[in-house]
């Protein structure tokens, strides 16, 4: 969903120096929340470790997943603003049971005005009467097609089989009309919006969608009422027929470019796919030129084929300016990235450099991540803001400059989070937002020599002070809920602060603080490839991220994501060993809240130099505080807890002794 400008995170820290010795527990009279044996109990995941889902965070022996294709025909008649189509679903179950019924997602009933959604907040202001159903039938193995009892309900649709579908490998395939009415620019997510040249149509969560059945709910049909989705993963094969004056940018390969390009647009095409600097497809110039179309009257169908993949989407309008770059990805393979854009949005400073952003940051997350598996990226321009789809994002026509830059980067990310490791969004959105805003921050660090970098936003967090510090404020608000909570309990308030600010920070913490990043990198881009194109859950990441660095992070875990705990570290008292400073200073250090995490303690001496000394969290398993000796044979000038402020230290009064 849309991106806020992210802050940065401070990079990582340098080598520390070890010349320090812990000399012993000094926990009476310590004025402290924290209680080691709360904070480091056994942690129970949330989910369990089973034959599906092993304890190391890996499927399991027997895991399995249900698998949707999708054959979908559709029609937009702009003037109406009617989307009609039919479309032929077909399901295999590889589940070890037997289904007697199947649910679908009706996300367009979220328009309705008696939509549950409706009465949740954001969106929509004005209406529309959502689906219409023209037919629902079933079709057997036998080809033998009959129609089928279904009911809906809000945003949920449930089809009664005539006969169960059979496990290990049954399938069948449904056959949907249906169409409705597309919603004006109060869309949120799928729209309709106008421009100089005519209006844009942004089009996703279009076709009724099997909702998922697995392991860890059976049917999981959560409906749609503000966050977004869990879809099971096929191929799909869709047609759109348009006006025969509007061009239709759409998830996928397009398969019959002769038939809806002209020779001109083919050849720049072409030439695009070997280019590393951008490519006018249709210039602003030609938007108002008939001969920018292959005819003139009647209709056009644009055919898309997207393998792999959990959903497609796609953007028409007869105003878009269309360019397009190769994007040069690992082992040698490249894919197409494109922006469709009114004139309005044209120029250097605005939707010019679209492709130059969407080909760098892809080229970036692949090299560092996991490869952008799909032939070509979008990113269509319109009024949604900021959102993402599979192959394409909808991004605000409105946006220039960084914002723009941040705005694809974000929405493109979403390619690897959740695209591609499909975590279920509707009840865990920090494995998508929060995932994919932690990436989006060395992102910004890398493009173009740091040309938007470093990303920063005091939005989160009123006021300035490092990243950290902002997080510090957003957690001293006691209502702020914890990240393993329902996305849709999240309040709006506290989505981005909590959701993405919150969820991208503790991956930070994680790879900046607690692993570090040479182990944290390798087993992050494993946990994609292992999960790529199935469904993880948190226990899965919670316990793949420990068996591959080698970290328990139970307390971790307990903390940041079950809790909402605070942190308070402090320096609380500081002498001369035997009252010499030739032979070192003894510090104590303390831990005054529940949450709880590695630390650099740094001493500066009288003549300018320093000394880091790095305290693990395991020194807080027994103890509240700690006396631990520093050698050094200068005066001390301070002693300093995290003095580089990249830790949420809710109290930073305490941080700090000067001395005599």
């Amino acid at each position: 969903m849309k991106n806020l400008t992210l802050p940065c995170f401070a990079a990582c820290l340098s080598l520390l120096s070890t010349a320090a010795l812990p000399v012993h527990a000094a926990d009476a009279g310590t004025a402290s929340r924290f209680d080691p044996l709360q904070t480091f109990a056994p942690y129970v995941y949330p989910q369990s470790a089973n034959a599906y889902r092993s304890a190391s965070g890996r499927p399991g022996p027997l895991f399995w997943q249900n698998h949707a294709d999708y054959q979908i025909k559709a029609t937009l008649d702009p003037a109406s603003r009617k989307l009609s189509g039919s479309e032929v679903i077909s399901y295999t179950n590889h589940s070890p049971d037997s289904l007697d019924v199947l649910w679908l997602q009706l996300d367009q009933n979220r328009y309705r005005k008696d939509a549950r959604g409706a009465f949740t907040g954001r969106f929509p202001k004005e209406f529309t009467d959502g689906y219409t159903i023209a037919s629902v039938e079933v079709e057997d193995t036998h080809g033998h097609q009959q129609a089928v009892k279904w009911a809906a309900s809000d945003t949920r649709m449930q089809v009664q089989l005539p006969e169960a579908l059979k496990g290990n490998g049954g399938s069948l395939r449904v056959h949907i009309a249906w169409s409705y009415t597309v919603p004006g620019e109060f869309g949120g997510r799928t729209d309709v919006n106008s421009s100089k040249n005519g209006e844009i149509f942004e089009i996703a969560q279009w076709y009724p969608r099997l909702c998922v059945y697995d392991d860890l709910r059976g049917w999981d049909t959560a409906p749609y009422l503000n966050s977004e989705f869990y879809l099971e993963y096929g191929d799909f094969d869709y047609s759109v027929t348009v006006p025969s004056d509007m061009i239709v940018v759409g998830s996928g390969e397009l398969l019959n470019p002769a038939e809806v390009l002209t020779k001109t647009e083919q050849q720049r095409l072409e030439q695009a796919r070997h280019s590393d600097s951008t490519v006018m497809i249709r210039s602003a110039e030609e938007v108002t030129q008939p001969s920018s179309r292959p005819q003139q009257g009647g209709t056009l169908t644009w055919h898309y084929r997207m393998h792999n993949t959990r959903d497609v989407a796609f953007g028409a309008s007869k105003a878009y300016v269309w360019d397009a770059a190769r994007i040069n990805l690992p082992e040698g393979r490249t894919a197409l990235a494109m922006s469709a854009y009114p004139v309005e949005s044209a120029g250097a400073a605005a939707w010019g450099r679209a492709t130059e952003y969407l080909k760098a940051s892809t080229e970036y997350f692949s090299k560092q991540w996991y490869s952008y598996p799909w032939p070509v990226a979008i990113n269509e321009a319109g009024t949604a803001g900021g959102m993402e789809y599979p192959g394409i994002t909808f991004d605000s026509k409105h946006s220039r400059g960084s914002d723009l830059h941040g705005l694809i980067a974000h929405e493109i990310g979403h390619s690897w989070f959740p695209m591609i490791v499909g975590s279920n969004e509707r009840r865990d959105a920090w494995m998508d937002e929060g995932f994919n805003t932690f990436i989006d921050v060395y992102e910004a660090d890398a493009f173009n020599h740091g040309e938007y970098a470093p990303k920063r936003d005091s939005e989160y967090a009123p006021g300035s002070g490092s990243p950290a510090d902002q997080m510090a404020k957003v957690m001293l608000d006691r209502q702020a809920p914890p990240l393993l909570i329902g996305a849709d309990m999240v309040a709006e308030k506290y989505r981005h602060p909590i959701t993405y600010f919150k969820g991208a920070f503790g991956m930070v913490l994680l790879r900046e603080q607690i692993i570090g990043p040479e182990r944290f990198d390798p087993a992050f881009r494993k946990y994609i490839a292992t999960w790529a194109y199935k469904h993880p859950s948190p226990s899965d990441f919670f316990r793949f991220m420990e068996s591959e660095t080698g970290e328990d992070l139970g307390w971790f875990w307990r903390g940041w994501y079950e809790h909402d705990w605070t942190l308070d570290l402090a320096v609380q008292q500081a002498t001369y060993t035997d009252g010499d400073y030739r032979k070192g200073i003894d510090v104590t250090v303390a831990n005054l809240d529940q949450l709880v995490l590695p630390a650099t303690l740094e001493v500066l001496y009288d003549d300018g130099s320093k000394q880091d000394v790095r305290v693990p969290w395991e020194t807080w398993q027994q103890h509240r505080s700690y006396v631990i000796h520093v050698d050094g044979t200068h005066k001390v000038k301070s002693i300093s807890i995290d003095p580089m402020h990249v830790l949420p230290d809710i109290d930073r009064s305490n941080n700090t002794i000067s001395m005599p």
